[in-house]
């Protein structure tokens, strides 16, 4: 482990389970003090809270909101709490966007709902649009290092068609234009940004979509290394980006899938 760092802060959006939570994980091992912005049901967040103290027991400060990360006003309420806490001394190294918050209907069916534009609007303002909002409310507030890394978490969807993922694929589209575009104009003042494009992981969000099971399995029989990937791998390349000997790194889709698109 790395020695803690005290006034370097890392802000996952999603972190309470899946990648999110195995990056919050990863990243407080490293010695980040973590700020995690969450949206779970209250029957959820006993558990939640549990994996929290686990992670603030490894010495690290760690701080939670419940709150829909597309909402706006919500959204500069916290970064509000946030600048208040860290003062001016502290600042956000690291901004992890690992949001699965999106309509998954077909478009097309005979008997069941079909995607209309307020679903694709939905799936866009969560899975997209929302990294540019909360990165342009802490460029405004001066809450970002001179070195910060900005990560998303795209899909193999973002090239294959895939029923019931049409909201979503194009979701992960424009995530990996805006990182383009951001690792472009935000440049000038240190921020690197990237996308890590997973191999398939079995977390609740992916259960969720149609089809799962016939993804998974194929996935397995694609993956020359013979398994699916895991949270914790995905996790391992985030903190890599994280690091000096990574600040050239920007602007990219970087695969984490242990060559499972390779066929």
């Amino acid at each position: 482990m790395n020695k803690i760092r005290n006034t370097e802060w890392a802000l996952v959006l999603g972190g309470s389970s899946g990648l999110g939570l195995a990056t919050v994980k990863k990243l407080a091992l490293h010695g980040f003090n973590i700020l995690v912005v969450h949206r779970d049901r209250r029957s959820d967040l006993e558990h939640i809270e549990s994996q929290f103290q686990e992670i603030s027991a490894l010495g690290v400060q760690l701080l939670n909101y419940n709150i829909d990360v597309a909402n706006p006003e919500k959204r500069k309420e916290v970064v509000q709490k946030i600048k208040t806490h860290l003062g001016k001394e502290q600042k956000i190294k690291v901004l992890v966007h690992s949001i699965a918050k999106g309509s998954l209907k077909p478009m097309y069916g005979e008997t069941e709902s079909t995607l209309n534009q307020q679903d694709f609007q939905l799936t866009l303002n969560a899975m997209a649009l929302s990294l540019y909002d909360w990165t342009k409310d802490l460029v405004e507030l001066e809450l970002f290092a001179s070195d910060t890394r900005i990560i998303s978490f795209t899909s193999e969807g973002n090239t294959k068609a895939w029923t019931g993922y049409g909201a979503v694929s194009v979701a992960k589209v424009t995530l990996e234009a805006l990182t383009r575009n951001m690792a472009l104009e935000f440049a000038p003042i240190g921020i690197k940004a990237n996308c890590i494009q997973a191999g398939v992981v079995e977390t609740k969000a992916f259960q969720m979509i149609p089809g799962h099971e016939k993804l998974r399995n194929s996935a397995l029989k694609r993956n020359p290394n013979g398994r699916l990937t895991t949270p914790e791998d995905v996790a391992n390349v985030v903190y890599l980006l994280t690091t000096e000997e990574a600040k050239w790194i920007t602007g990219t889709v970087i695969k984490v899938d242990g060559g499972e698109s390779l066929r």
